[in-house]
């Protein structure tokens, strides 16, 4: 099953610098953006593996212990990256920025080759979406990760049921 999370990546950033002359000209700077990674900020991150790295198949690729739990870890699959995050973790670098993190969940948009085998794979996760398809053209299931983030799965193509 091959996963990619529709936020990664993302090229052809366009930059608007400042004034290039005093005639008020403005120069664009095309930069080119290597990777965009969600990074969802949790309680518990040893919660959330099972979802990922058993049910999905990414690799635990980098972690930060934090006495005998996780603070931070990193999931790979392919080019496809998530990390988590522990809220204690942030606090310690910036707790406004961990107050803020905790009015909500994150949403993921994930397309995949094989919806079916994502729903096998997440057999008693639960769904927050069942299956629908799309006007776009997806054939798309909701379900929320142990830590209470939104995770949209969808199949591009994938033969109307």
């Amino acid at each position: 099953m091959r996963l990619h999370i529709l936020i990664l990546p993302v090229v052809g950033l366009l930059l608007f610098a400042g004034s290039a002359a005093a005639q008020g000209e403005k120069t664009v700077k095309t930069i080119e953006v290597k990777r965009v990674t969600a990074v969802l900020l949790v309680e518990e991150i040893e919660p959330c593996l099972n979802f990922w790295v058993d049910r999905l198949g990414f690799t635990k690729t980098a972690e930060v212990p934090d006495g005998n739990k996780l603070a931070f870890v990193i999931l790979q699959k392919g080019a496809t990256e998530v990390m988590y995050q522990t809220f204690a973790s942030v606090e310690k670098d910036d707790a406004q920025a961990a107050k803020d993190a905790r009015k909500g969940p994150t949403f993921l948009y994930v397309e995949v080759d094989d919806l079916d085998a994502v729903i096998a794979a997440l057999k008693g996760v639960p769904v927050v979406m069942p299956v629908r398809t799309t006007f776009y053209g997806a054939k798309e299931i909701g379900v929320k990760e142990p830590a209470g983030h939104f995770v949209t799965f969808a199949q591009y193509g994938a033969a109307q049921h």
